[in-house]
């Protein structure tokens, strides 16, 4: 996988949110999403971000424009260091939350997705990583 274009977001607040839900936008019409798709992508990379910030403690993203040679894309990382998720599969539940919410957040991102991956250890943190593609 080529990565054409990277940026690093430090996200520690609610405010982090909408910068980088802008930031997204941008890079998502750069890399050459038509319109549905950059909003698939924003609005899940705000329901990833958002719980960075509710349940990670905050951490990093990390924006990229990929190119596999026949398709090209934005892929987006999160990664914090917070209490990590003891039930994956629980967590991807439609409807499971801890927080109150609709408990749509990870299956939503994962449906707003063309390529999603999980990765977490409690007590280490969590890392996420979705790509939308062209």
């Amino acid at each position: 996988m080529l990565v054409e274009k990277a940026e690093m977001m430090a996200v520690r607040a609610a405010e982090d949110v909408v910068r980088v839900r802008q930031t997204v936008r941008v890079q998502a019409a750069a890399s050459g999403l038509g319109l549905v798709d950059q909003t698939k992508i924003v609005t899940a990379v705000s329901e990833l971000t958002r719980n960075m910030v509710d349940y990670g403690g905050g951490g990093v993203v990390r924006l990229e424009i990929v190119s596999d040679g026949r398709k090209r894309g934005l892929r987006v990382t999160f990664e914090d260091k917070g209490p990590g998720i003891p039930d994956i599969e629980l967590a991807m539940t439609d409807g499971y939350t801890t927080g109150g919410g609709l408990g749509l957040g990870l299956s939503g991102a994962k449906r707003l997705s063309n390529d999603f991956a999980i990765r977490s250890v409690v007590g280490e943190g969590t890392t996420i990583t979705i790509t939308r593609w062209k």
